[in-house]
């Protein structure tokens, strides 16, 4: 091997090695808080308010019977559907029980029987993006669809697809209140291919049975009109609030080319956005929008994020990590400017000096 040659490889490795060591210091740091261990008197009140929260909506609603004020019942679902979705994704993160079958159980009942999805579908997809956010070709989450996400996919498209790709953004609102509908049409169609999830029999019979039951109650006491109101607008709020907690947090940030390789704190943090706002906008977003330190430490009880954020900002600084962090509207307003405009994006989305020192 020439004398450059092994130079750059060793100049490689070494920053492999460093970027390796910077990770492992801040772990211990926030191991050694103690930010790791479990928070169960939180999760418990959680998940018994958003019980209670369910079987109060259902009682309301054969009180209520046929009136239009049902529509008010249709909105609380859709949010109290959306704090289940939130606890489902903290049990498949192993956040809430120190037992791995716990945690998985806890979570398909929790999207099974409340929300009416697929566990087994979504942590499989789920657990690609984590591995590898914003990465062309590895994270389903940007992969083509009816948005377009990368410049590549933008130029394939013409006609009213590509019409529709140049504007996309503007409709990206509207789009999330089918995310609902498209989320169990996703997991209905998993469930129906044999072998396609882990304990398929019972995540299939929980989730047909927990739809079949919603319609028919809605059909028994409702009119055909205002079941159908109910329906749409319990579906639409839930797709509007779970696709408006996950979107702000990643589109818009850099897109990672498919031969690119990065370590795991740059990957994880300068893929992810965070969001700030307060307690409301915490309950909103079921803690995603502390979204770095959740890509950085998964297993993290919610919680504990706005705790490890200081500490994690701070060791970015130190560094040299961009750190980002922006107010809710602004998120979103980043979002529909990418959109609109990905393809007018640079050809190459990760042009940075890291980038060119770890491709491979």
């Amino acid at each position: 091997m020439p004398p450059d040659a092994a130079t750059s490889t060793d100049r490689r490795m070494d920053t492999r090695q460093r970027h390796l060591s910077s990770y492992t210091e801040l772990s211990r740091i926030i191991r050694d808080k103690g930010l790791l261990q479990r928070r169960y008197a939180y999760y418990w009140s959680r998940i018994a308010l958003a019980v209670a929260a369910f079987v109060v909506i259902w009682v309301g609603f054969f009180i209520i019977g046929n009136s239009w004020f049902q529509l008010v019942l249709a909105a609380a679902l859709g949010i109290v559907v959306t704090q289940f979705g939130f606890l489902g994704h903290d049990g498949a993160h192993r956040q809430i029980f120190a037992s791995a079958a716990w945690n998985d159980w806890t979570a398909r009942l929790f999207a099974g029987v409340f929300a009416g999805l697929s566990y087994g579908w979504w942590k499989a997809k789920h657990n690609r993006h984590h591995a590898a956010p914003n990465q062309v070709d590895r994270d389903p989450d940007i992969a083509p669809g009816a948005l377009a996400f990368t410049p590549d996919v933008v130029a394939e498209r013409s006609g009213f697809a590509g019409w529709f790709a140049r504007r996309q953004g503007w409709f990206f609102f509207p789009l999330l209140t089918l995310e609902g509908l498209n989320l169990h049409v996703a997991s209905i169609r998993t469930l129906l291919r044999p072998g396609a999830v882990a304990h398929q029999r019972v995540e299939a019979a929980l989730v047909i049975a927990r739809l079949g039951a919603y319609v028919l109650v809605l059909l028994l006491v409702l009119p055909l009109g205002k079941a159908s109101a109910f329906f749409g607008l319990q579906m639409a709020l839930f797709g509007l609030c779970l696709g408006g907690s996950f979107a702000p947090n990643h589109k818009g940030m850099p897109i990672v080319p498919r031969e690119v390789k990065i370590d795991f704190l740059r990957r994880q943090v300068l893929m992810s956005r965070n969001v700030r706002g307060g307690p409301v906008v915490d309950f909103a977003m079921g803690g995603l929008n502390y979204q770095i330190e959740h890509h950085l430490f998964p297993s993290m009880p919610r919680p504990n994020l706005k705790l490890a954020q200081p500490i994690v900002r701070e060791y970015c600084a130190e560094q040299g990590v961009s750190y980002c962090e922006v107010g809710l509207f602004e998120s979103y307003g980043i979002v529909i400017d990418y959109l609109n405009n990905v393809g007018l994006r640079a050809r190459d989305p990760f042009a940075c000096p890291l980038a060119s020192e770890l491709r491979s």
